[in-house]
């Protein structure tokens, strides 16, 4: 992995100090909305003898800075995510003051479209095989079974049973894996959130990083278990939680515990780092405990025949005890899978709630999945179709990853990963960054708190094999000018504004 980049002391000064003045300005400007009498956002109308259902602080919060930089995740899509995407045009006035109508008054949201469409560049969908498209054998293939099957068979699996596909696809995907068999789940979160219970319970222990999706901390939650939490891909962090688990034992009664597992995922789409599995299948063998792996990202997207971690570092996929994964990213699909050996599968077709009551999968995403894994199974070959978008997808990310260091920017996560982070640190001038991307026709993702640290504020580069080499020039020519302009210390009025504190000097992005 390469080494982070350090925060700069002025980032962390500026970052607590513009927070800082924004509450300050935030109960002030509440206590006066008093004697106004304005209702506060989120407040309960007519409830006197109700006690509040949600947090009052998450309006506040809303009010004071959120609303601030919302329009930065207020796009409407209406096109598919492929190289470039359509974008609704919407409008805000001045301080994003509107930016409530969109949780407050649904039937005034579609009079802030302005109507223009407009195409950009698309860096913010998980499409990194390119598969997200609506033309081709794929496509063709999945609008037959439509006709033939419908799109659903409007009832449980254990009620009125599943199309022969179903377990048509099970087969493949344990095959595609290399392991004894497979389950699929319709939905993506639902296959952690509904394994994990099904599998730990009172008395086990769940090791789990501390970048984990969310899915995996609700299903860690929902089964009951001792949970801790190690450092981000720190190994050694790991080893000592582990080692300490087992000679304590379990809280308060000293047993010993009756199951323990790690649970990792393959590539952190917030970091971008790809999880350290040779050290992590050492530490499993040493201590007798068991793994739980989720390639949401990384399946499709590592390795020589992109069948994720495990081809990536040379490993047997029969050495992981859990393989999870989901068909949302690079298969251009829905739902999710957990691989392994027969006598897990069969039990969680037993005791998984979310495969037992939920629907089965929908027959055309079964088809689009089916023909995609039958597509990538043929990555042997260097010149088939399958191969040539893996190939494509490795090039992209390591060029556009070089290239952005070179120009100085401060770029988080592996070499091979196909999530890029560029470091932003503060708020404001992740949103003058993205304006300035989507002026020049380019959609990234930003992320800051509470998803990230207060001092991890970030924006978010997804390359896909449907980038061109041109498109890339273009995305790094951009960047470099917003770079320049950041690095020469300009300061935008726009961006002073937002942060509340009077002129401040950095460079986003860039070596200081």
């Amino acid at each position: 992995m390469d080494r982070r980049p350090t925060i700069p002391l002025n980032m962390i000064f500026w970052n607590y100090l513009s927070r800082v003045i924004l509450i300050m300005f935030g109960i002030i400007s509440d206590f006066l909305d008093i004697f106004k009498n304005t209702k506060f956002d989120g407040k309960e109308v007519d409830r006197e003898s109700y006690t509040p259902l949600y947090n009052k602080y998450h309006a506040f919060y809303h009010r004071n800075m959120y609303r601030r930089i919302c329009d930065m995740w207020q796009f409407t899509i209406s096109s598919l995510p492929a190289s470039t995407t359509t974008v609704l045009e919407k409008q805000f006035d001045s301080h994003n003051i509107n930016c409530k109508i969109f949780l407050t008054k649904c039937g005034n949201y579609f009079n802030r479209f302005t109507g223009n469409r407009l195409d950009v560049i698309n860096l913010g969908s998980y499409n990194y095989l390119g598969y997200a498209t609506n033309e081709g054998p794929i496509t063709d293939s999945v609008e037959q079974i439509i006709k033939q099957l419908g799109v659903g068979i409007s009832s449980t699996a254990n009620e009125i049973g599943r199309q022969q596909m179903y377990s048509e696809l099970e087969c493949l995907v344990a095959k595609y894996l290399g392991v004894e068999d497979s389950i699929v789940y319709g939905m993506g979160f639902a296959t952690n959130s509904g394994s994990i219970p099904a599998l730990m319970g009172k008395g086990c222990l769940i090791i789990s990083d501390e970048q984990n999706h969310a899915s995996l901390i609700l299903g860690c939650r929902l089964s009951g278990a001792v949970i801790k939490v190690f450092k981000h891909n720190d190994m050694d962090d790991l080893e000592r939680i582990v080692r300490n688990s087992i000679i304590e034992g379990q809280p308060k009664t000293r047993r010993e515990w009756r199951k323990i597992i790690i649970i990792v995922e393959g590539i952190y789409s917030m970091e971008g780092t790809i999880v350290s599995l040779p050290r992590i299948l050492q530490i499993k063998k040493k201590y007798k405990t068991y793994l739980y792996l989720d390639e949401a990202h990384s399946i499709g997207a590592l390795g020589s025949r992109a069948k994720g971690v495990c081809d990536y570092y040379g490993l047997d996929p029969k050495d992981v005890d859990i393989l999870m994964g989901t068909f949302t990213k690079s298969f251009g699909a829905s739902g999710g899978y957990i691989g392994g050996n027969k006598r897990l599968i069969d039990y969680l077709r037993q005791k998984s709630a979310d495969f037992y009551y939920a629907n089965p999968m929908s027959p055309p995403v079964m088809r689009q999945i089916y023909s995609v894994i039958n597509e990538l199974m043929q990555t042997n070959d260097s010149q088939s179709n399958a191969s040539q978008r893996v190939q494509r997808l490795h090039r992209n990310t390591t060029y556009l990853r070089q290239k952005l260091k070179d120009l100085g920017f401060h770029v988080d996560g592996h070499t091979d990963s196909p999530v890029i982070i560029l470091l932003v640190y503060l708020e404001s001038p992740l949103k003058y960054l993205m304006r300035r991307l989507f002026e020049c026709g380019i959609g990234v993702v930003g992320v800051s708190f509470p998803v990230t640290t207060l001092l991890g504020a970030k924006a978010r580069i997804c390359m896909s094999a449907s980038h061109s080499l041109q498109t890339l020039h273009y995305i790094i020519d951009c960047l470099d000018r917003i770079g320049t302009d950041l690095h020469i210390n300009m300061v935008s009025e726009q961006i002073c504004s937002d942060a509340s504190v009077g002129r401040i000097e950095w460079s986003v992005g860039r070596g200081m």
